[in-house]
């Protein structure tokens, strides 16, 4: 798994040197409110370093966890993933078995400034250039920041979608540009 950098950002594997800051984003309620269908705090500074672990494990040329880190500061700002995304239990015809999920979680102190735009255009750069023709986000469509992003980086609004997660979405796609 490579590192990426941005003019202000670089992207880097997670480590359990980053614990503590894991367990203060995922234990706050703005930010887990959005991320999947019973969203729940982080009661425990363990389950901080098992959702770390996880993410190494995921550790892949293309997807992954990384880590958003101030290039001026090297202040711990969120995450940024692409990872295959859970298809819903009713097939779907606009699902591929090839999608790729691209998401971010920022921490609040890092809400606002455009670093998850920053952050996962440089991902759909690295997805494009490893090989991937398309990316996927979904989002609640209550998730308005989230929204935003993706037509920021340039994603593709594709409507309300229940194909990914048993849930109903807004379903944004990239597609890899054309050379």
């Amino acid at each position: 798994m490579k590192s990426h950098t941005t003019d202000r950002l670089i992207l880097r594997p997670w480590t359990l040197d980053d614990v503590e800051f894991v367990f203060d984003m995922y234990s706050r309620w703005e930010v887990q409110r959005f991320i999947g269908f019973s969203p729940r705090v982080l009661a425990r500074r363990a389950e901080a370093e098992e959702k770390i672990l996880q993410w190494q494990s995921l550790r892949h040329e293309i997807n992954g966890f990384w880590a958003i880190t101030s290039k001026e500061s090297g202040a711990l700002l969120g995450t940024v993933f692409l990872k295959p995304i859970p298809f819903s239990f009713e097939n779907n015809a606009s699902c591929s078995p090839d999608d790729t999920e691209i998401g971010w979680h920022l921490h609040p102190k890092a809400w606002g400034k455009g670093f998850a735009s920053e952050s996962a255009a440089a991902l759909l750069q690295h997805a494009f250039g490893e090989g991937l023709e398309r990316v996927v986000a979904v989002t609640y469509p209550e998730n308005i920041a989230s929204i935003g992003v993706c037509e920021r980086i340039g994603m593709r609004y594709e409507g309300l979608s229940s194909a990914y997660y048993n849930a109903t979405v807004k379903l944004f796609t990239a597609m890899k540009p054309a050379l």
